[in-house]
């Protein structure tokens, strides 16, 4: 008898080791993610010489593998955005020194246009790859990169500035170290806020996809197999039917990737909510639910973040000795100064260069005549934040404070995001034509039809956070209408409003290279402002009035953020919650 039950209970442990019905299910799954990511990673490594014609089929069966290309490359950049956030957004959040360089870096780089990060990227990439197509596949990565990278390493750098005080004094009382810190505290609580802007850098990517995926070195145009080649191969010869087909296959890897991706990560990271008690309604995840229900996945997972607490000592260690006050105070008061005054002799070195060059290569006359072209690009830019502010952000809190609906229009939203303006350029161009309108007005939504989405997606995931302790005593203490809006939401979504203003302003920036200046087929509309003077430049290939233009937007964009975002920004970090 006794020998009975120890074979039963021996066969039910090994029953509760073995697959169950949900490991049967995720299986099929996630050999086929697996299968197609290696399928496509192969292709990428293809012999390539330069000079070799790379033709783009415009037939839509070809499109399911244009799409596979297109979303490896975007997600590979977006791997190397988070690791470019995380070590860009804790350098720059923990030493004063550091951040007095990177946030103004920051700020120049997400304003430099794709093109010129292209025209410096592609030949060191293709040198380094030579024979082999991955030199090119690097450099659109890298492009698309640029268009990924800097709204989430702000987002990440803005959340660490504003945890809050009592978390904060937690971590000082367990004596956490700075390593221990980040993982524990300042990037858990950053999660949800980086969780949206990494869905709006996803959209970001697709909305520069064209410039990333036909690129043009050494008097050649190499279009990579990919929904941005064929986008502009169907531009190029006036498809609309391609055009249209494009779009159904860029929503179709929007929905799947949102499905796969972005929404079980987003239901796993409502955890993070900085809030007492739970919230009304969590974020869902059907793939979540199942990846919970499985055996393999479940241990799976456990292993893994076991490895992830002994690999990054997320527990146990010791904070380092401090040395003693005494003996660093005269290092601590000296090393500010003479890092200020070296900021201080480097930019006037880089001014005296700039002089120089300005007067020997382009003239004052043009300088003048592109300082012009931006403030007309400035006016465009700052009214058309504000219009979409006054619009986005009652709609996004509104998202945000409701869970439930945030799951139904995330997909709507990326894909909104995730548009590229120049399928928008037969029927602008058409309406234009058609109705004798002004390019210099009319084409101006163009440059924050991507960009709004900015606002956006940052006031929802500031929404999304706000305690629900918290607005239950607005409701109690009786607040309606506008004081409520004054007095609880706007506080609570100021600072990640500010980071999404803040990149929507530098994307609006950048997208005013492809905004002012339209073509479909051979008819060319172009509004006076700095980003068609850029294109066209590009265009001529005169390459001292494309650095003439790019470092006067680079100035504007510095200028603006120094003394108008920062200021606010400052403001928010006292106000927050």
């Amino acid at each position: 008898m006794f020998e009975f039950f120890n074979v039963r209970q021996a066969g039910q442990g090994r029953a509760a080791r073995g697959p169950n019905r949900w490991d049967w299910v995720l299986l099929p799954l996630v050999l086929a993610v697996l299968a197609a990511a290696a399928y496509g990673a192969m292709q990428m490594a293809r012999p390539f010489v330069l000079g070799q014609a790379t033709p783009v089929s415009l037939d839509v069966a070809v499109l399911p593998y244009y799409l596979l290309r297109t979303i490896l490359r975007m997600f590979m950049a977006l791997g190397c955005s988070l690791l470019f956030s995380f070590v860009f957004a804790a350098v720059a959040a923990k030493y004063r020194a550091a951040e007095k360089v990177l946030i103004p870096l920051l700020d120049i780089l997400q304003s430099v246009p794709i093109l010129g990060f292209q025209a410096i990227a592609i030949a060191p990439f293709i040198a380094l790859f030579p024979g082999s197509l991955l030199g090119v596949e690097c450099a659109a990565v890298f492009a698309i990169f640029t268009s990924q990278a800097w709204n989430m390493a702000f987002s990440l750098y803005q959340s660490m500035r504003t945890v809050p005080a009592e978390l904060s004094e937690a971590a000082r009382v367990f004596c956490l170290s700075g390593w221990q810190r980040f993982w524990r505290l300042e990037l858990p609580y950053a999660m949800p806020a980086l969780l949206w802007n990494m869905m709006m850098s996803m959209s970001g990517g697709w909305f520069f996809l064209v410039a990333a995926e036909a690129i043009s070195v050494a008097g050649q145009d190499i279009k990579l197999p990919g929904i941005g080649a064929y986008i502009a191969v169907a531009i190029e010869q006036e498809n609309g039917r391609a055009v249209a087909a494009a779009i159904v296959a860029m929503l179709a890897g929007i929905v799947l990737y949102d499905q796969l991706f972005f929404r079980p990560l987003l239901a796993w990271a409502d955890k993070f909510r900085f809030e007492e008690s739970q919230g009304e309604t969590a974020q869902r995840s059907w793939l979540l639910d199942w990846g919970r229900r499985s055996r393999w996945m479940r241990r799976l997972a456990d292993r893994f973040w076991a490895r992830m607490r002994g690999a990054l000592g997320w527990f146990g260690g010791v904070p380092a000795v401090r040395a003693s006050a005494q003996a660093t105070a005269a290092w601590q008061r000296a090393l500010p100064r003479l890092w200020d005054g070296f900021l201080a002799l480097a930019a006037c070195y880089a001014s005296l260069r700039l002089i120089v060059y300005v007067h020997a290569q382009v003239g004052w006359a043009e300088v003048g005549h592109v300082v012009l072209l931006g403030l007309a690009t400035l006016l465009r830019v700052m009214l058309l934040i504000a219009l979409a502010s006054l619009v986005w952000v009652p709609v996004a809190v509104w998202i945000g404070l409701r869970p439930r609906y945030a799951q139904r229009v995330q997909a709507v939203a990326q894909f909104l995001a995730a548009f590229p303006v120049n399928l928008m350029f037969p029927v602008v161009v058409f309406v234009l034509v058609t109705f004798r309108l002004n390019p210099d007005i009319w084409l101006s939504p163009l440059m924050v039809f991507g960009t709004q989405w900015y606002i956006l997606f940052n006031v929802v995931a500031g929404a999304s956070t706000v305690p629900t302790e918290l607005r239950l005593a607005a409701d109690n203490l009786g607040l309606k209408g506008w004081l409520k809006w004054k007095r609880v939401y706007l506080p609570a979504v100021f600072p990640a409003y500010l980071t999404g203003a803040i990149t929507a302003s530098g994307g609006s920036w950048n997208a005013s290279i492809v905004a002012e200046y339209v073509t479909w087929g051979k008819t060319t509309l172009a509004a006076q402002g700095l980003g068609s003077y850029i294109k066209q430049m590009t265009d001529a290939g005169d390459f001292h009035r494309i650095a003439l233009g790019i470092g006067v937007m680079c100035i504007f964009v510095m200028l603006l953020n120094r003394f108008f975002w920062r200021k606010l920004y400052l403001l928010a970090g006292d106000r927050s919650l």
